[in-house]
């Protein structure tokens, strides 16, 4: 139970992929305009994480050390094309949104990472599980980073959710304040560097205070006995 406990603060917090180990950044600051491409992006990464850590895991012993990535690559391919698919098929207008970053899950370095760092050496319900742990942490710097470029530019909160819900998922958009001209720095890339920055610096500040408040070990004392004359 407590290596599931270090695994899951290791994905969700302590090593989380967004905040820590800074992987993956190039569709996290992409397609976290909205909270609905962020949530999208991120239960796609989410899915292709958790099955690639399974799949690496079940063909670890079979597999030679010298083709380990080539093949890792491939089953993280083919992972990606079946959610992509689904995504095509089932939430087309999140499709259409997410773009060529939905095929750029392939080249994501918090799968590949996770993959031969540790699924390619712990057993199949460790792996799943980090694979699970890891999803969850990267989805949700996505969707908070999405929730606060979104209301900062639209003054809106969860719009357009009917591209990944369906057209039911439009009474779930929130109006917070009404914005005539969107701020579009918030919109924009930059806009996603400065907000992903506020989170690194929250997280630390964070982990200060509670590195700070933790009790300090007490040193103890060693007195050294010093002969010097022996009779």
């Amino acid at each position: 139970m407590s290596n599931y406990r270090e695994i899951a603060a290791q994905g969700l917090w302590k090593n989380n992929p967004g905040l820590v180990q800074l992987l993956g950044l190039c569709p996290l600051l992409a397609v976290t305009a909205t909270i609905t491409n962020a949530l999208g992006l991120g239960v796609a990464t989410l899915l292709v994480l958790i099955g690639s850590n399974i799949l690496v895991s079940l063909v670890r012993d079979f597999v030679p050390k010298e083709i380990r990535i080539p093949v890792f690559v491939m089953i993280i391919a083919a992972l990606v094309t079946c959610v992509q698919l689904l995504i095509n098929a089932y939430a087309y207008n999140l499709y259409l949104s997410l773009g060529i970053f939905l095929p750029l899950i392939v080249t994501n370095c918090v799968i590949i990472g996770r993959a031969e760092a540790f699924a390619s050496r712990n057993s199949l319900a460790h792996s799943a599980f980090d694979g699970l742990m890891m999803g969850l942490g990267f989805t949700a710097v996505l969707v908070v980073l999405g929730a606060s470029r979104e209301l900062l530019g639209q003054g809106t909160l969860f719009g357009g959710a009917d591209l990944l819900l369906g057209d039911w998922a439009s009474v779930l958009t929130i109006h917070v304040w009404h914005v005539d001209t969107p701020f579009l720095l918030a919109m924009l890339p930059p806009g996603a560097f400065i907000g992903m920055g506020l989170l690194i610096a929250l997280k630390n500040v964070i982990d200060s205070r509670v590195k700070a408040r933790q009790p300090k070990a007490e040193s103890v004392g060693v007195t050294r006995a010093r002969i010097t004359k022996v009779s």
